[in-house]
């Protein structure tokens, strides 16, 4: 469901008291809102936002000439990935560039006439979402401005015609360059709007990437192909198994999900002290997600932590939790009601209760104690690491969290020790 986002006057105000203005001419007059947040062509003397910070303020001029570059406003040998390395690298390593290049692709992204600069300067911030979130400062803004661009195909191509139209009146122009300023490249605008809408919201949650590895062309490029091919990760059942129908027609689970179950399993993760609750590297299980997203598991994996990091995230990151809202309620008002919590399970659609059944089949190999002997985890350890996975509390009073968490814990303990999985077993 999409929140009503912060007002227009919100927004001016916001821009207001934050825009760094700029002047121009020999009297140095300063320039107007609407133009600081309009289309430039040429270069910027100093950072969009007001910033103390003498690095930033160099960076954040450069950064302007990589986001002219990779919307096709400047020239440059580079290639359009490399300058999008180039660009994710310098916010994903100073923070205090992330909101100035953000605010620097609103700018580029607002009245631009040509539609395949408008198109890429989209693109880049939908591949920027992948990497880093914005400052909490400026999400609201943001989250306005995508907003508000969810439904405007038609208002953006009426908006380039004016512009354009007043344009050649002042300039006279060619036919052939008005059609090329006027035609329609790439995906509609709201694609765009509507995938870094979802980023959005998501990335503020998670930070964005983790680990000490700095992003590699790979993830660029994963991060661009994201935006028209739905990701394994944080998409919901629904379209992961849609995905999957191309590759794998006639499975009834998730791929990924089987995949990386049977991946801890085959490299002794039964056997493994801390397995589920030790965190494996985050930069190899950033590179596992990254293989796994393309439906290869490479063969070099050794350490299960590694899977076993990767498969907990992918069930915590789906769109919508694996034990949909509608169900929470019931969930945690019967957290010590075997007969209850079992019956719930009966009640879940028909994918969700498959998947449900193979993690928790999956969770009572672990369970056996001749394996708690070895890795530690016994049935209350492994509810408390896998019921955040399942289970989301929508309240924002930490009281009412603090308690949920424990009765999530627990009616995820009643499923591992009372639910009948047996069927489970050889589903793929």
């Amino acid at each position: 469901t999409l929140r009503k986002p912060i007002s227009q006057s919100s927004m001016a105000d916001w821009a207001s008291k934050n825009l760094n203005m700029h002047t121009q001419g020999i009297f140095r007059r300063r320039i107007s809102i609407s133009n600081m947040l309009s289309w430039n062509g040429g270069s910027i003397k100093k950072p969009m936002l007001i910033t103390s910070n003498r690095t930033i303020k160099k960076e954040a001029c450069e950064m302007f000439k990589l986001v002219q570059s990779y919307m096709g406003d400047r020239q440059t040998r580079m290639d359009r990935n490399h300058v999008a390395l180039v660009t994710v690298t310098k916010c994903w390593s100073m923070q205090g560039l992330r909101d100035e290049l953000y605010i620097q692709l609103i700018r580029q992204t607002t009245d631009n006439m040509c539609y395949r600069s408008l198109a890429w300067g989209w693109e880049l911030m939908a591949i920027s979402l992948a990497f880093f979130s914005p400052s909490p400062k400026f999400q609201s803004y943001l989250e306005g401005y995508i907003y508000r661009h969810l439904d405007s195909d038609e208002n953006i191509a009426q908006r380039i015609k004016e512009l354009v139209d007043l344009k050649n009146k002042k300039i006279t122009k060619s036919r052939k360059k008005r059609k090329q300023n006027t035609e329609d490249e790439g995906l509609p605008i709201s694609t765009y709007a509507k995938y870094c809408y979802r980023k959005l919201q998501k990335v503020a949650i998670t930070g964005g990437k983790k680990g000490l590895r700095k992003p590699t062309v790979e993830e660029i490029m994963h991060a661009r192909n994201a935006i028209v091919t739905p990701s394994l990760f944080g998409s919901s059942l629904e379209e992961i198994m849609l995905r999957q129908q191309d590759v794998y027609p006639g499975n009834k689970l998730p791929w990924v999900q089987t995949q990386l179950s049977q991946q801890v399993l085959a490299l002794g993760g039964e056997q493994t002290e801390g397995i589920f609750r030790i965190p494996g590297d985050i930069d190899e299980v950033n590179a596992l997600k990254l293989q796994v997203d393309q439906w290869r598991i490479p063969s070099s994996l050794s350490d299960p932590n590694i899977p076993a990091s990767l498969l907990k995230l992918w069930y915590r990151e789906l769109e919508e939790p694996l034990i949909p809202q509608q169900f929470y309620k019931e969930c945690i008002s019967n957290y010590e009601n075997p007969d209850a919590a079992v019956a719930v399970v009966q009640l879940l659609p028909e994918l969700n209760r498959l998947v449900l059944c193979y993690l928790i089949h999956f969770l009572q190999i672990f369970a056996q104690p001749s394996n708690v002997g070895r890795t530690k985890m016994d049935v209350n350890n492994l509810a408390m690491v896998m019921a955040p996975n399942c289970l989301r509390c929508q309240s924002d009073d930490p009281r009412v969290i603090f308690e949920n968490t424990r009765k999530e814990m627990s009616f995820l303990r009643m499923l591992i020790v009372h639910l009948d999985t047996s069927f489970i077993k050889g589903l793929v």
